[in-house]
This record gives structure tokens, C-alpha cells and sequence, in this order.
């Protein structure tokens, strides 16, 4: 009986912990629908925050590239693409990186934080974070 409640106990205390970071997969909804139509890793490499597309949801896509990509990005796969790169933590944030929107081939400066422990808030702007737009991510229930 004390053996259930010690793995019942970590289980939580493991879950909770994996809910306090940024870091996880994430359902990203196309806000024109507000369907959830992809699944977004967000990772740490050397200190950073990066983040890529592990799974497109939208079924109605039947080539999934990015057309309106430009550069390096154009005509590429979404599916693996890294649309995050380069976040470095500054308090509660993560800030001076960029952010790439597949669906219009945009290229934004952004800083992410979690709204709550299920919820990261994104800021995506061009100059300063005044002329930009707020999305939120929702964590997904795969642990």
C-alpha cells in the first residue's frame, strides 16, 4: 500500500514539475479556424529554446511545405521545420530569438513564457512587442 502511494506521489510530483517549463509538446491552432491543426516541440539546445513541428494535424493539407516561405525556408517541409530558434531565458521569459509562422511565411522577433502551467503565451512583433500578436499554445496530453 505505501509503495502505490510513493509511485501515485512521484507520478504527480513528476507531472507537476514537467508542467512548470516551457519546454514540451504543444497543439498550436490556426487562429482563422481556432482548430488545433499542429503539434510543436519546444526544446533546449545550449541553453536555448528552440522549437519544431512533430506533427501536422490538418488533414485537408495534402502537401504540407512551406509556400510562402522565403530563403532557406522556401519550398521546405513543415513537418521537422524548426519555426523557433534562438530564445535565451531573461526572467520568467524567453526572449531575443525569432519565430517563423508556416502559414504565412512571416519571420518575427518573439519571446514566449507560460501563461499557466498548460498555456504558453507567444509574442510574435517587427520592431517592438507594441506592433505584434499574442498567440497561446496549448500543452498537449502526451508526457
Amino acid at each position: 500500500m505505501r509503495e502505490n502511494f510513493l509511485s501515485l506521489l512521484f507520478i504527480m510530483i513528476t507531472f507537476s514539475v514537467l508542467s512548470q517549463t516551457i519546454f514540451g509538446t504543444w497543439y498550436s491552432r490556426n487562429e482563422e479556424t481556432n482548430i488545433i491543426d499542429s503539434v510543436i516541440e519546444v526544446y533546449e539546445k545550449k541553453g536555448k529554446a528552440f522549437a519544431k513541428v512533430i506533427e501536422i494535424l490538418d488533414k485537408t493539407i495534402k502537401e504540407p511545405i512551406c509556400q510562402n516561405c522565403k530563403d532557406i525556408y522556401k519550398d521546405k517541409p513543415i513537418l521537422g521545420l524548426t519555426i523557433l530558434k534562438d530564445l535565451e531565458k531573461n526572467g520568467n521569459e524567453w526572449s531575443g530569438g525569432n519565430i517563423l509562422d508556416p502559414r504565412n511565411g512571416k519571420i518575427y522577433k518573439c519571446n514566449i513564457s507560460l501563461s499557466t502551467p498548460n498555456k504558453l503565451k507567444l509574442r510574435g512583433y517587427i520592431g517592438i512587442t507594441f506592433f505584434g500578436k499574442t498567440s497561446y499554445w496549448e500543452r498537449t496530453k502526451k508526457i
